[in-house]
Protein backbone atom coordinates (compact mmCIF):
# COMPACT_ATOMS: atom_id res chain seq x y z
CA UNK A 1 0.00 0.00 0.00
CA UNK A 2 1.35 3.40 -1.00
CA UNK A 3 1.92 5.71 1.97
CA UNK A 4 0.29 9.11 1.88
CA UNK A 5 2.70 11.91 1.28
CA UNK A 6 3.47 13.89 4.38
CA UNK A 7 2.82 17.60 4.77
CA UNK A 8 6.60 18.10 4.81
CA UNK A 9 7.06 16.85 1.25
CA UNK A 10 4.04 18.87 0.09
CA UNK A 11 5.61 21.94 1.71
CA UNK A 12 8.95 21.25 0.00
CA UNK A 13 7.23 21.24 -3.39
CA UNK A 14 5.36 24.41 -2.45
CA UNK A 15 8.63 26.04 -1.35
CA UNK A 16 10.36 25.12 -4.62
CA UNK A 17 7.40 26.48 -6.61
CA UNK A 18 7.24 29.67 -4.55
CA UNK A 19 10.93 30.38 -5.05
CA UNK A 20 10.94 29.28 -8.69
CA UNK A 21 13.28 26.34 -8.06
CA UNK A 22 13.19 23.20 -10.17
CA UNK A 23 10.47 20.83 -9.02
CA UNK A 24 10.66 17.69 -11.14
CA UNK A 25 8.39 14.70 -10.66
CA UNK A 26 10.74 12.39 -12.56
CA UNK A 27 14.46 11.92 -11.94
CA UNK A 28 16.56 14.47 -13.83
CA UNK A 29 20.20 15.51 -13.84
CA UNK A 30 20.60 19.28 -13.55
CA UNK A 31 24.31 19.58 -14.33
CA UNK A 32 27.60 19.68 -12.52
CA UNK A 33 27.27 23.39 -11.71
CA UNK A 34 24.05 22.68 -9.77
CA UNK A 35 25.83 19.97 -7.76
CA UNK A 36 28.78 22.25 -7.06
CA UNK A 37 26.45 25.05 -5.92
CA UNK A 38 24.51 22.66 -3.70
CA UNK A 39 27.76 21.34 -2.20
CA UNK A 40 28.83 24.90 -1.35
CA UNK A 41 25.46 25.76 0.19
CA UNK A 42 25.42 22.57 2.23
CA UNK A 43 29.01 23.14 3.37
CA UNK A 44 28.02 26.59 4.65
CA UNK A 45 25.17 24.96 6.58
CA UNK A 46 27.44 22.23 7.99
CA UNK A 47 29.91 24.85 9.20
CA UNK A 48 27.18 26.58 11.21
CA UNK A 49 27.55 23.82 13.80
CA UNK A 50 30.73 25.59 14.93
CA UNK A 51 28.59 28.29 16.56
CA UNK A 52 26.52 25.66 18.34
CA UNK A 53 29.68 23.91 19.56
CA UNK A 54 31.06 27.24 20.80
CA UNK A 55 27.83 28.02 22.66
CA UNK A 56 27.77 24.50 24.12
CA UNK A 57 31.33 24.95 25.48
CA UNK A 58 30.57 28.41 26.87
CA UNK A 59 27.39 27.35 28.63
CA UNK A 60 28.92 24.52 30.59
CA UNK A 61 26.64 25.13 33.57
CA UNK A 62 24.07 22.97 31.86
CA UNK A 63 21.07 24.83 33.26
CA UNK A 64 17.74 23.83 31.74
CA UNK A 65 17.55 27.17 29.94
CA UNK A 66 21.05 26.66 28.47
CA UNK A 67 20.11 23.16 27.36
CA UNK A 68 16.91 24.39 25.69
CA UNK A 69 18.82 27.18 23.94
CA UNK A 70 21.45 24.79 22.58
CA UNK A 71 18.85 22.18 21.63
CA UNK A 72 16.83 24.88 19.85
CA UNK A 73 19.87 25.89 17.81
CA UNK A 74 20.67 22.25 17.12
CA UNK A 75 17.09 21.52 16.03
CA UNK A 76 17.05 24.53 13.71
CA UNK A 77 20.45 23.59 12.24
CA UNK A 78 19.55 19.96 11.62
CA UNK A 79 16.13 20.93 10.27
CA UNK A 80 17.64 23.43 7.85
CA UNK A 81 19.93 20.74 6.45
CA UNK A 82 16.99 18.35 5.99
CA UNK A 83 15.05 21.09 4.16
CA UNK A 84 17.99 21.89 1.87
CA UNK A 85 18.43 18.21 1.06
CA UNK A 86 14.71 17.59 0.53
CA UNK A 87 14.47 20.65 -1.73
CA UNK A 88 17.44 19.42 -3.75
CA UNK A 89 15.79 16.01 -4.13
CA UNK A 90 12.63 17.70 -5.45
CA UNK A 91 14.75 19.73 -7.86
CA UNK A 92 16.21 16.49 -9.22
CA UNK A 93 12.89 14.61 -9.16
CA UNK A 94 14.19 12.16 -6.56
CA UNK A 95 11.52 10.64 -4.30
CA UNK A 96 13.30 11.20 -0.99
CA UNK A 97 10.71 9.30 1.02
CA UNK A 98 11.07 6.09 -1.03
CA UNK A 99 14.84 6.50 -1.24
CA UNK A 100 15.08 6.77 2.54
CA UNK A 101 12.94 3.65 2.95
CA UNK A 102 15.46 1.68 0.85
CA UNK A 103 18.42 3.17 2.71
CA UNK A 104 16.89 2.37 6.10
CA UNK A 105 16.23 -1.24 5.10
CA UNK A 106 19.89 -1.44 4.04
CA UNK A 107 20.92 0.09 7.38
CA UNK A 108 18.95 -2.59 9.22
CA UNK A 109 21.12 -5.20 7.47
CA UNK A 110 24.30 -3.91 9.15
CA UNK A 111 23.99 -6.00 12.32
CA UNK A 112 26.76 -8.41 13.19
CA UNK A 113 26.40 -12.19 12.92
CA UNK A 114 25.31 -12.21 16.57
CA UNK A 115 22.48 -9.77 15.74
CA UNK A 116 24.17 -6.95 17.62
CA UNK A 117 25.36 -3.61 16.27
CA UNK A 118 28.99 -3.05 15.36
CA UNK A 119 30.50 0.37 16.17
CA UNK A 120 33.76 2.12 15.40
CA UNK A 121 35.64 4.30 17.91
CA UNK A 122 33.38 7.30 17.08
CA UNK A 123 30.27 5.22 17.75
CA UNK A 124 29.45 5.07 14.02
CA UNK A 125 27.43 1.99 13.06
CA UNK A 126 29.56 -0.29 10.90
CA UNK A 127 28.53 -2.83 8.25
CA UNK A 128 28.04 -6.43 9.35
CA UNK A 129 28.39 -9.56 7.21
CA UNK A 130 24.76 -9.49 6.00
CA UNK A 131 24.89 -5.87 4.84
CA UNK A 132 23.50 -5.16 1.39
CA UNK A 133 24.13 -2.00 -0.60
CA UNK A 134 21.09 0.19 -1.27
CA UNK A 135 22.25 1.40 -4.69
CA UNK A 136 20.74 -1.46 -6.76
CA UNK A 137 17.30 -0.95 -5.20
CA UNK A 138 17.60 2.84 -5.54
CA UNK A 139 18.50 2.33 -9.20
CA UNK A 140 15.36 0.20 -9.68
CA UNK A 141 13.28 2.85 -7.93
CA UNK A 142 14.62 5.53 -10.28
CA UNK A 143 13.96 3.35 -13.34
CA UNK A 144 10.38 2.72 -12.18
CA UNK A 145 9.82 6.44 -11.67
CA UNK A 146 11.26 7.29 -15.09
CA UNK A 147 9.01 4.72 -16.76
CA UNK A 148 5.77 5.92 -15.14
CA UNK A 149 3.35 7.74 -17.43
Amino acid sequence: MEKEETQFFEDIRKFNEMYKLDNHTKPKLLGVERLENFKNILQEEVNEVDEIIKKYKEKSSGSEQDQIEILTDLSDWLGDMVVYIASECARHGIDLNKTLEVIMQSNFSKLGEDGKPIYDERNKVMKGPNYWKPEPKISELLKETLNQN
